[in-house]
């Protein structure tokens, strides 16, 4: 008799512990990259009354153990990491893994794991979640190249940065030569270079058919400086066979270094019609200031200056675990590894079975309020149930003692 209410009352502890986990389900419904529990039951300890006996030979038969259980326990208490729904908020420091992975934030001396990606920039410029844990990656150095094998950073936006000016050192032509020039025709085209401090000079090259056929003569020109010239030469193909690649410089350039052009013409055509040859390319620029970071699904975080150039600045890490289920909660979406999740495996996003990052959105919840609802229905009916076991052992204990009257 009273087995079936210790029995009872296991039942109602577990499952108000059951209703403990499903209510917090529901109160984070609307917390960012939440995942929620479950809770699995098991049956414990039962009493062998009888045990087994096996079957005689040319006699009888088997005969099953005779055990009573004495009540249930809590197997387990999962946190189920299936991926919740992106939200988009336009903001450009909210992130969400879209696959495996957790961004990995520190305090200054601890290392926690979060699928929170709802960051800002602090005032020194580094980006932090609503706790002020700083968000860890790599950044790049100053020629913007990120090396993630080394040891992780705290991931800083570097606020007014500036960029040097680079003196230009390569122009490229594309676009066709009129076949069917006369000689001593000429085509003109410019481009805006710079020097060494980044000041723009007006740079111009002119093409003039030389006498022979399939030849051009080429002209520099710096805001009004001679500077070089050479000769090209095109093929029966229509296509550069001499002279593809020259040379300029150009001297007293006021405050300066002097300037020293690569020009090549490899992608010049010369076919009958309209010319059209142009530069395409040159590769100096002016100086600037960082005007605007943005960040791409790999978790590169690239500079955008005003003078039209960008740069790797950083990159987030993410973190995998083999078994993330065993990973603990410490409160405000962190985790910790623990003896049953293993170690991190950090890396890059997209890399190593590691989820992309969404920029500009962050994960939901994983509740999912239907199936919630119908467990708090099915706990509560187990409550029930077990509280009946309990008043019903009562009244037979009670019918047992009034024997004696």
């Amino acid at each position: 008799m009273m087995r079936s209410l210790f029995s009872g009352v296991s039942g109602l502890k577990n499952h108000q512990t059951r209703m403990d986990v499903i209510g917090n389900n529901i109160a984070n419904v609307n917390t960012v990259a939440f995942k929620a529990g479950r809770v699995n039951f098991e049956d414990i300890l039962s009493q062998t009354v009888e045990g087994a006996r096996s079957p005689q030979t040319g006699g009888m038969g088997g005969v099953n153990p005779k055990q009573v259980g004495l009540g249930m326990g809590i197997a387990s208490i999962d946190t189920l990491f299936t991926p919740g729904s992106l939200q988009s908020t336009d903001n450009p420091t909210d992130f969400a893994v879209q696959g495996e992975g957790f961004f990995i934030v520190s305090d200054g001396s601890q290392v926690y794991y979060t699928r929170d990606g709802a960051f800002k920039t602090s005032a020194d410029g580094a980006l932090v979640n609503s706790n002020g844990f700083r968000l860890q990656g790599w950044m790049a150095d100053a020629d913007g190249n990120i090396d993630s094998t080394q040891a992780l950073q705290n991931i800083t936006i570097p606020v007014g940065a500036q960029m040097k000016p680079k003196a230009t050192t390569e122009i490229g032509f594309e676009g066709n030569l009129d076949a069917n020039a006369a000689a001593n025709s000429t085509w003109i085209t410019s481009v805006q270079v710079y020097d060494s401090l980044g000041n723009p000079h007006n740079l111009t090259v002119t093409f003039e058919k030389a006498g022979t056929a399939n030849q051009w003569t080429w002209y520099t020109d710096l805001d009004g400086t001679p500077g070089d010239s050479s000769t090209i030469e095109f093929g029966t193909g229509g296509t550069v066979i001499s002279g593809e690649t020259g040379s300029a410089s150009f001297n007293n350039i006021t405050g300066a270094e002097d300037i020293s052009l690569d020009i090549d013409f490899s992608q010049l055509t010369q076919f009958g019609g309209n010319p059209t040859a142009y530069i395409n390319f040159q590769d100096g620029y002016e100086a600037g200031s960082l005007d605007m970071v943005s960040t791409d699904s790999g978790g590169v975080l690239t500079g955008i200056f005003t003078n039209g150039q960008s740069k790797a600045l950083a990159q987030i890490a993410l973190a995998t675990f083999a078994n993330p289920g065993g990973l603990l909660k410490e409160g405000g979406n962190l985790y910790q590894i623990s003896n049953n999740s293993g170690l991190p495996n950090i890396g890059t996003a997209d890399s190593g079975g590691r989820g992309s990052i969404a920029v500009g959105a962050l994960e939901m919840s994983n509740v999912d309020l239907a199936q919630e609802f119908t467990n708090m229905i099915v706990t509560q009916r187990g409550f029930q149930a077990n509280s009946r076991v309990i008043t019903t052992s009562d009244e037979m204990l009670q019918d047992l003692i009034n024997i004696k009257r």
